[in-house]
């Protein structure tokens, strides 16, 4: 979520058939479904105005926002091609990852945890999933539907919470990752969304929360999000094995809002000794300036 400038330009309409946007209430605020004026069945998704996701319902292969983009690389890296994953995703939106997963990795077995009720029920109504989809959703707290998750059952823990606008505090501690690792199977991964913008200390400091808890990390962000030139997504993947950074990184320099990716020492020297965060002293991400959804 928060996808204000890096996202991409296309677009359709929704699968009632109409090009009229709809708006409903949800327990987060106005949600608002936009149609793409240049796909036929695409839609961006809003909550009081910032844009959260966008899904194209003829093909869910298609990811429109730039850091959704970077983490379907991660999803398509994660295993071998068509090879069915276990997939936790914090956070639902308008399930855009759980469809991309299930249309790419047929026979994925796949639970959305998302706490906004209203918003789950707005999306299933104008959005539905495919029925031959494995996805469970559940409406409960990102952190206490994780807490349910079988001891190592996941390949992939994708995690893309925001409440208004912000990452909530518990879910940026290393206890958080602590049940992140608990979940994960010994060779899985596991995937942020985050949003900060300058001086970065935000990001710095969830690098440093990451790297002391998994073996191997890296990180993807516009040029711009890197230099602290403007606020921005930046999308970090941590596993407990050798994450294939090069590939990574290819994909990510080919896209339409071309990235970059730092890992290693690089990295390691970017979060410039910020210090692991606690649920004691965990606050939310910033709140992202108007400029960003303008």
């Amino acid at each position: 979520m928060v996808a204000g400038k890096g996202k991409g330009k296309d677009s359709r309409q929704r699968g009632r058939g109409t090009s009229e946007a709809v708006v409903g209430q949800v327990d987060g605020g106005r949600a608002e479904l936009t149609p793409d004026r240049e796909r036929s069945n695409a839609w961006t998704l809003l909550i009081d105005g910032a844009p959260q996701s966008h899904v194209d319902l003829d093909d869910p292969g298609y990811l429109d926002f730039a850091y959704q983009r970077r983490i379907g690389h991660l999803i398509d890296l994660a295993a071998p091609a068509r090879q069915p994953l276990n997939v936790v995703h914090l956070g639902g939106g308008a399930f855009t990852l759980a469809r991309y997963t299930a249309a790419g990795r047929p026979r994925s077995t796949q639970q959305v945890v998302e706490i906004d009720a209203g918003l789950v029920a707005f999306v299933r109504e104008h959005l539905p999933l495919d029925p031959q989809a494995r996805v469970r959703v559940r409406a409960v707290d990102a952190r206490a539907g994780l807490a349910k998750i079988p001891d190592g059952w996941a390949d992939l823990v994708i995690a893309d919470v925001f409440s208004g606008a912000r990452t909530p505090a518990h879910l940026t501690s290393t206890e958080f990752l602590d049940d992140v690792r608990r979940a994960l199977a010994p060779t899985g991964w596991y995937v942020a969304n985050l949003a900060d913008g300058p001086p970065l200390a935000h990001l710095r400091g969830q690098i440093a929360t990451a790297a002391s808890r998994f073996t191997d990390l890296a990180l993807a962000a516009d040029p711009v999000v890197w230099r602290g030139k403007r606020f921005g997504n930046a999308v970090l993947v941590a596993a407990d094995r050798e994450l294939p950074v090069a590939e990574f990184t290819r994909r990510v320099a080919s896209d339409p809002h071309p990235g970059r990716v730092e890992h290693g020492r690089a990295l390691a020297d970017f979060a410039g000794g910020a210090a692991p965060v606690g649920d004691a002293s965990a606050t939310p991400s910033p709140e992202p300036p108007p400029s960003v959804f303008r």
